[in-house]
């Protein structure tokens, strides 16, 4: 994507699981089923709570940081076999691909940051169809930590060139909103990940909406769309 030359640019930096693509139950499952194939028995429920970490973050949580590593390679293998199966099936949430676009034709570097690995994300950028609208890809191959540490969010605007108060975050989950306020940028949430707007806001969202869709249909009157006067073409 080439931005349109204003002196100050500025991005939107996007969640993709949850956020772009409906994949937040997915991921439960596989962690799940992984979780099961070596013994442990985690709800699903607590296991959702903890999607939108990276990896090693979620086993901290649905496993106690003091436990013994030694079979987290395995784990998360077995996460990333059962997840693999279910890529000709991923699904972009309705909006996402136009909002996307949207962002990119009023003059915004669209940057994903994702805590996915990097082939897991090339895969959704794939099935989004918006690799000509991006600035910029980061994952958690990137960083040495994962969300809710900010290094994801700060690789993001490395990669996009922008200053934090020149950018937006929007994600799903509560570790996005917590990622972007550490890193001082604004964060704007949906509720397609399957959490609460109060959660959402009491992490640090700045404004909270239904979808993408739903931002899409706002995105003038939203933070983003208070990033630049540039009308789109």
């Amino acid at each position: 994507m080439a931005d349109d030359g204003q002196s100050s640019p500025a991005a939107v930096l996007f969640d993709v699981d949850g956020t772009l693509m409906d994949t937040v139950y997915l991921h439960t499952l596989a962690w799940w089923e992984a979780l099961r194939q070596q013994g442990r028995h985690v709800p699903m429920a607590t296991i959702h709570r903890s999607i939108g970490m990276g990896s090693d973050h979620l086993m901290d949580a649905l496993l106690g940081e003091d436990r013994d590593c030694d079979g987290d390679d395995a784990l998360k293998a077995a996460h990333d076999t059962l997840y693999a199966a279910d890529w000709p099936r991923l699904t972009p949430l309705p909006g996402a691909a136009e909002l996307v676009r949207a962002c990119a034709r009023r003059g915004l570097r669209v940057v994903l940051a994702s805590s996915a690995s990097g082939e897991e994300a090339q895969v959704m950028v794939d099935t989004l169809g918006v690799d000509d609208a991006l600035y910029a890809v980061t994952t958690a191959d990137d960083v040495d930590s994962s969300k809710p540490a900010p290094d994801l969010v700060r690789q993001a605007l490395d990669r996009g060139g922008v200053p934090a108060d020149r950018a937006v975050f929007v994600g799903d989950a509560v570790w996005d909103a917590k990622a972007a306020r550490a890193a001082d940028v604004p964060c704007l949430g949906v509720l397609t990940g399957g959490v609460s707007r109060a959660e959402l806001t009491d992490a640090g969202a700045k404004d909270v909406y239904d979808s993408p869709a739903d931002l899409l249909d706002r995105l003038d009157r939203s933070a983003i769309g208070a990033l630049t006067a540039t009308p789109p073409t």
